[in-house]
């Protein structure tokens, strides 16, 4: 089934977050593990901080040109952090918490008409065991319960998530579920770091299970949401929703 975008459900204003200073062009050489990469700036090696521990072997791999802004601060061991890659024509985003920022920022100044009429928003909101990346409420009736995925892997035009098995991307889906099943709104929101999607579907290459639940949530009332970004040198901004396809 597909969810189409229409004008009911346009992003209210420019929704954009800056990278703080400007990104350096540099190539990748490896990552030695889930948060550090050594990257190659004028023919001297550096050491990098990754943010995200997916695996993006479509991105870095040796060679690519990647985009980093240098760190000042004691408490940062790592002088730069990778921010972006070029992928083709397309610079894509890799920071995993630039899609909370910019959900955060778009609901809290009501940029999006789905979630206008919230007067609360609430970031990092727990339920019994259960911790949700945003709650929004109006009054005691009218409460919802939203979880954001960052995706940064894009496949002849189809955004694709989760990019590896992911058990907890599952444990998530199930607690909205649970959410929706005591009366309250739940919802995915898809961040797609890019601007080469023309539609979002779940990864049933890399977890079968995760689409096959994704699909069972739907259809139950969790609610699903993508947005595709414009990234540059100096900022991400949130642009459009893309249909999702389940």
């Amino acid at each position: 089934m597909y969810r189409t975008e229409n004008k009911d459900t346009e992003i209210m204003g420019e929704i954009s977050l800056s990278f703080g200073s400007p990104l350096k062009s540099c190539i990748f050489k490896k990552r030695n593990n889930r948060f550090t990469a050594e990257i190659i700036i004028d023919n001297e090696v550096f050491f990098a901080h990754v943010p995200s521990s997916g695996r993006m072997k479509e991105l870095l791999f040796p060679g690519a040109e990647v985009f980093a802004v240098e760190v000042r601060s004691l408490k940062r061991k790592l002088p730069y952090k990778l921010v972006a890659v070029k992928s083709g024509v397309e610079l894509v985003c890799i920071d995993s918490l630039m899609p909370n920022r910019l959900i955060k920022l778009a609901l809290e100044n009501k940029a999006l008409p789905e979630f206008y009429h919230y007067n609360k928003v609430a970031a990092e909101s727990i339920l019994g065991d259960s911790r949700f990346d945003f709650y929004l409420e109006k009054d005691k009736f009218d409460r919802c319960f939203i979880e954001v995925k960052s995706v940064t892997l894009v496949e002849n035009g189809t955004a694709l998530f989760p990019g590896a098995p992911s058990k907890r991307a599952r444990k998530h889906l199930e607690e909205l579920l649970k959410i929706k099943e005591v009366g309250f709104r739940s919802c995915v929101i898809f961040v797609i770091q890019r601007n080469d999607a023309e539609i979002f579907k779940p990864n049933v290459l890399q977890d079968k299970e995760f689409a096959e639940l994704l699909k069972k949530v739907h259809s139950l009332g969790v609610e699903l949401i993508a947005f595709d970004c414009v990234v540059s040198t100096d900022k991400i901004t949130l642009n459009k929703r893309i249909p999702v396809k389940i």
